[in-house]
């Protein structure tokens, strides 16, 4: 049968590469099963090497030892090194190697281990692939193959009504910017993993670099990760994605990756099943806030979000800085459900603070709102209204919205203060002014201070946020 690259089905596949087909021109790959036959040339090739890294150049690396046995398309992995970080060119003259994205550990010489998976489709030795499609497959992996490499450069890739059977070590691999505009609808893959532990997995289902990616309809096992995305403007709709295991009071890990702080990026209607949509900035040569877009841009919306056996401490939204001084200015999560199913968990959303907290002093532009917990000790919202009755006439009163503001923020803004029925002084004549407001109160800045002319007393409702809008 013809090679998978030539768009022929084919059983008892054997790995090969797009530069044994320099001619080929695709545009449509239909119908039919691959199936992937165990076999040595399957194995992932793994290079140890001592490299230099240069933030001055973020996407090279220099003077890289025993280059010749490094091919273009491996994973790099490293102190420092991001997840997903590939080989995307290699100059063997020069002893330099172009990353696909920077390093976020700063300038240095290090040991780093470039690892090869082998794919069933591997466009890796063309220079560019687009409008390339790929419908109506069954591509039966095996735990012996991963599925496809994009090209370098490329556009508008399309994968359809395909099934991705028990990838080795990947599904869908991106060393570039072959990415753009990707869509992947009605799509079924499912781990090699789903017997072990969330926190033993190593696949990943998809990759992407660069921008406009949509993934819709589709469905995704039990694998480490879902998807880790870089770039802006992806639209993920419609999907349902599972990342349990049969542990009691089980840890959870990133099912939706985020790794650029600023993403213009919409996830709606989704089944989000035992994982965390992970925020970070794991692609920034200088991780620390230097006047750049910090977080924001992102959209939570409609989803339907579970838990089961998980520890407590379990969060479905996690915001992970790795670098100092960043803040959040431009997040909507309104409209979804979150239920803990078998053991509540504290709270739905936090900060990772294992690199960096964020700076509360400069929050903006956050709405958390809508939105339905079962089995969620902590109620949180942006705005909050906080209902206070003060039982003793005080000049002075104090308002704690607890830890109900999101990410832990503190209390920067006052909406609106009503009172609930009559204010009376100490001898109980009404009070007919209104108090002027101080936020940002107490050592943890959480609280607001309504201030009187004169000690009075009754019950407010008052509206408050951790953010400005400006």
């Amino acid at each position: 049968m013809g090679s998978p690259c030539r768009g022929a089905p084919r059983q008892g596949l054997m790995p090969r590469t797009s530069s044994e087909f320099p001619d080929v021109r695709l545009q449509y790959l239909a119908n039919g099963q691959m199936n992937a036959i165990d076999g040595p040339a399957w194995a992932p090739d793994v290079v140890t090497s001592l490299a230099t890294y240069d933030v001055a150049q973020p996407t090279t690396l220099t003077a890289v030892a025993n280059i010749a046995n490094i091919a273009v398309g491996s994973r790099i992995s490293g102190t420092g090194v991001g997840r997903e970080v590939w080989v995307r060119a290699v100059n063997i003259g020069a002893g330099t190697i172009t990353l696909s994205q920077p390093f976020y550990g700063g300038s240095g010489t290090r040991t780093l281990t470039f690892t090869r998976y082998k794919y069933m489709l591997d466009f890796s030795g063309m220079d560019k692939l687009d409008r390339f499609n790929i419908a109506e497959i069954e591509f039966l992996c095996n735990g012996v193959a991963s599925f496809l490499m994009l090209a370098p450069t490329g556009e508008t890739t399309h994968v359809r009504d395909c099934s991705v059977i028990r990838p080795r070590d990947r599904g869908i691999s991106s060393i570039g910017r072959g990415c753009q505009g990707m869509m992947i609808d009605r799509c079924q893959f499912l781990s090699n993993e789903m017997s072990l532990r969330a926190q033993d997995r190593t696949t990943i289902a998809v990759n992407v670099n660069a921008n406009d990616v949509k993934v819709r309809d589709s469905r995704f096992v039990r694998f480490a990760h879902f998807m880790v995305a870089y770039g802006t403007g992806h639209l993920i709709v419609g999907n349902h994605w599972f990342q349990g295991d049969n542990e009691d009071n089980g840890v959870r890990f990133g099912g939706l990756v985020l790794t650029r702080p600023n993403v213009q990026t919409a996830v709606t209607g989704n089944y989000i099943d035992n994982s965390v949509i992970e925020w970070t900035n794991e692609y920034e040569v200088n991780p620390n806030y230097e006047n750049q877009y910090s977080f924001g841009g992102l959209t939570i919306s409609g989803n339907t979000f579970v838990s089961i056996d998980v520890a407590p401490w379990f969060r479905w939204i996690s915001v992970k800085p790795y670098g100092a001084g960043h803040f959040i200015q431009g997040l909507n999560v309104s409209g979804n459900v979150f239920r803990a199913v078998s053991g509540d968990v504290d709270r739905i959303e936090q900060v990772d603070t294992t690199f960096a907290d964020l700076n509360y002093s400069r929050m903006r532009n956050i709405v958390m709102e809508g939105n339905i917990f079962n089995g969620v000790v902590q109620y949180v919202s942006n705005p909050l209204t906080v209902d206070h009755t003060q039982a003793t006439a005080a000049t002075t009163w104090t308002l704690s919205p607890g830890a109900a503001l999101p990410f832990g923020g503190w209390a920067r803004n006052v909406e609106s203060v009503v009172t609930q029925g009559m204010v009376t002084n100490a001898t109980n004549a009404r009070v007919s002014e209104m108090p002027y407001v101080v936020t940002e109160q107490g050592g943890d800045k959480k609280s607001v201070t309504l201030n009187w002319s004169q000690a009075a007393k009754g019950r407010v409702q008052v509206k408050l946020r951790m953010d400005v809008l400006a």
